[in-house]
């Protein structure tokens, strides 16, 4: 038996029936894979200076999930733990974006999602209180304006405020469990600014940061705001700043997650897992990771797409010779093009 329910936009969709979902829990191994990550929308109100959003300008395309199509998703999300709710935008744009939470919620999934924060409101925080994610982050790339001017139009004071908002709200139902996360960027020219994270965690009541580099290089003249494996100096300095950082979060009772990439590492894992992960973007296309599937015009070396949700079952795609080979290439060491020079493979 299969139920039809509306989404917010007024379109109705098949949702996933008692029988179904029996039939799937009897036959057992439903979790193979950590996270499915899904682009919500590449639209984004922010120009932060090192995304390809902004880099790219006119060839970048903007484009929304449609309910239809995350709905085929299905089969992969009963086997799955998690499912992230961002890819190259700001995710709360798209009018679906809780109704998609409700069906991968229904699939036995964790939700999460990560926000620049510009659009949260009372109205949203209750929302996502109510939709029973269990982690929100935040973007920032710095702890004060100055640090975070690199994200142009998203003003850190507001990025503050919609954490305070979210906050109040979760404070007022202590039976919901929802932790609040930064999702931090550390940028080379700006690395002292991490320093100030676990105060002003403490301060908003945020429960845990992950702090990144800039893995992903869209366009030469920001090389050297990212990590580089046989970069040992600037390394060396990075890990210093953050082994202090990290020694005061713990201090504050706060959590705190890094990783730098370094020239012993093999390279023959992902800090992305792609072995227990893949990425989905918006117009279907299945990928390892949201690095290797752009939305935008011209050809990409680096693009890797195995197949698209709207003409192959997505397990079948998780499951191909092709996709299964790529992943097995960056096991054994000979991985593909756009994993060779990729600082993830060598993260520690």
């Amino acid at each position: 038996m299969k139920n039809r329910s509306s989404t917010p936009s007024g379109k109705k969709v098949r949702e996933p029936g008692i029988w179904e979902t029996i039939r799937e829990h009897l036959l057992g191994g439903r979790r193979p894979l950590d996270c499915i990550q899904v682009e919500v929308t590449s639209r984004c109100p922010g120009r932060c200076t090192y995304c390809p959003h902004t880099t790219m300008g006119a060839g970048w395309h903007s484009r929304d999930l449609d309910m239809e199509t995350f709905t085929l998703l299905w089969p992969l999300m009963r086997r799955s733990g998690r499912v992230h709710l961002q890819g190259w935008g700001e995710p709360l744009l798209n009018p679906d974006f809780f109704a998609m939470a409700a069906v991968a919620r229904k699939a036995g999934c964790a939700v999460s999602t990560t926000t620049c924060g510009l659009t949260m409101n009372e109205e949203v925080a209750v929302k996502l209180v109510e939709a029973g994610l269990d982690i929100v982050a935040f973007s920032l790339a710095g702890t004060d304006a100055a640090s975070n001017a690199s994200r142009h139009g998203v003003d850190f004071d507001r990025v503050c405020r919609a954490v305070s908002s979210l906050q109040t709200v979760r404070r007022a139902r202590p039976a919901v469990h929802l932790e609040m996360h930064f999702a931090y960027l550390m940028l080379a020219s700006t690395m002292e600014a991490v320093r100030g994270l676990p105060e002003l965690m403490h301060r908003l009541g945020v429960d845990a940061a992950v702090v990144s580099t800039l893995d992903y290089i869209p366009s030469p003249e920001l090389e050297p705001e990212g990590f580089a494996p046989h970069e040992a100096e600037k390394l060396a300095r990075a890990a210093a700043v953050l082994r202090d950082t990290e020694a005061k979060a713990r201090r504050l009772g706060v959590g705190f997650h890094w990783a730098l990439p370094w020239p012993e590492a093999p390279g023959t894992s992902c800090k992305e897992k792609i072995d227990r992960s893949l990425y989905v973007g918006a117009d279907g296309s299945v990928s390892p990771s949201v690095y290797v599937d752009l939305p935008a015009a011209g050809f990409d070396p680096r693009r890797r797409v195995f197949g698209n949700l709207h003409e192959q079952n997505p397990l079948e795609i998780w499951e191909s010779a092709e996709f299964r080979r790529f992943r097995e290439r960056l096991a054994g060491g000979d991985a593909d093009l756009p994993c060779m020079t990729c600082p993830k493979r060598f993260s520690c």
